[in-house]
Parts: C-alpha cells; structure tokens; sequence
C-alpha cells in the first residue's frame, strides 16, 4: 500500500475533531474524500500533512510513519499539498511563485522525464506559461488554482493532497481545473482530493471515502456509491 492512514484521531483544544480515521490510496490512483461542510474533510489533509499534529494514529507513505512529523519533513518524504486558500504569493512572478516549491538540494536539471521542472509545468499548464513574468494577484481564479498546483508539483512529490481545488470559480475554470488534475494523475501523479462538487469528483476519482461528522462512513468505488442513493443522502445532500 502507498499511503495508509490508520487510526488517525485529531484535537483542536477539547473537540474531537477526527474520530479513528483510516483510508489508503494506492500508487496512481484519484481518492476522493467527501462530505458536508464541517465534517474534518480538511483537518484529514492538514493531520497527513503535519500542519495540525494527530493525538494519535499512523500516516504511512511507503511504510515510512509521518504522523506528527512537522510539514517540511512531510514534504521531503514525498507528499504535496495544495491548500483550500491556495496561498500564492501575491506580489511574486508566476516563474517565482514555482521557484517556491522547489525543495533544497533537490535535482533542479531535469534530466529525469519524472522530474517535474517549470517546463514541464509549462507543459501542463500552458495559461501559467503565457502568464510567467505576472505578479501572481493579477491572475484569475482559476489560473490561480493552476499556479498553486503546479507550485507543488515543483517538489516532486509522489502523492498530491488537494482541498477544494474548484470552490468558488466559474463552471468554465472548474472543467479547466479538473482537466488538469486528470492530466496529472495520468502524468503518474497520485491525489488525494477533497472536493465539493460531486460531478468532478466522481469523474476524477477511482475510489471515493464518505465523512460523516469526524469520521469516515462509506469507502467504495464510484459505481458503488452511485448504486446507493441512500448513502448519498445521508452523507452528501444537505
């Protein structure tokens, strides 16, 4: 198994924000984890990533335990993350704001085909590269998204944690942002991804975890899940 989250319980003060979560995606694969509003969707990604420390419970990538390890060293074992907010840097050059997400002493020459470099995110993201000398606040929405994504890819992880990378752009940005998220995976880029919108994530995903409040309650494929409309009612629909 690639990535194995066993068991995982989170705190924010008294709340039991994540109750024994447990989930596992495997090499090349799209999970997607749903669920309403509220429900710990992105406290899992940020306990993965170090960014809030799990009381309890295991993060294995490649047998290799990061629960509680501080975000850097999470990132250097191999995981990426695209946080909700996407936190660019507003006032640097799209070219800066990937220079950004390279890693020190990582292998910057691209001589690897599997070694993400700005030409090959040009590659996948051929808005960022018409845009590469742009302060990052002048960019729309959805290029943006574009950018922060292709900031991770820059430090060459294995596996990609994404939240919410479609809220609050227009439908035409949305189908722009899924389409690169499908180019990655099939690039060889693994993603966990939270997502609001059912549509693109099910047509993203090849398994799908359900949260109800701090807890998962339905793992399945998405044929299973669109055969049980009762499941999605009593975790999806408000």
């Amino acid at each position: 198994m690639f990535l194995e989250v066993e068991d995982l319980n989170t705190y924010y003060g008294a709340s039991h924000v994540l109750q024994g979560i447990s989930l596992t995606v495997n090499k090349g694969e799209i999970v997607a984890l749903l669920g309403r509003n509220g429900m710990g969707k992105s406290t899992t990604l940020k306990s993965i990533m170090g960014l809030v420390k799990p009381k309890s419970g295991k993060v294995l990538l490649n047998g290799q335990d990061l629960a509680g390890k501080p975000p850097h060293m999470v990132a250097r074992a191999g995981i990426g993350y695209v946080p909700e907010e996407r936190r660019i840097f507003p006032n640097l050059s799209v070219l800066d704001n990937l220079a950004m997400g390279i890693k020190s002493g990582q292998n910057k020459n691209g001589q690897n085909g599997n070694i993400w470099t700005v030409d090959r995110v040009f590659e996948h993201f051929a808005k960022l590269k018409e845009r590469a000398k742009q302060k990052g606040c002048l960019l729309s929405g959805g290029e943006q998204q574009m950018l922060a994504i292709g900031r991770s890819l820059m430090g060459n992880p294995e596996l990609l944690l994404v939240d919410e990378p479609t809220e609050g752009l227009a439908p035409i940005l949305v189908q722009e942002v899924r389409e690169v998220l499908d180019d990655i995976n099939k690039a060889g880029m693994s993603i966990l991804l939270v997502e609001h919108n059912l549509k693109v994530a099910m047509s993203l995903a090849d398994r799908i975890y359900l949260m109800g409040k701090a807890h998962i309650g339905f793992a399945g494929s998405v044929e299973e899940l669109e055969n049980q409309p009762e499941i999605r009612e009593k975790y999806l629909e408000v």
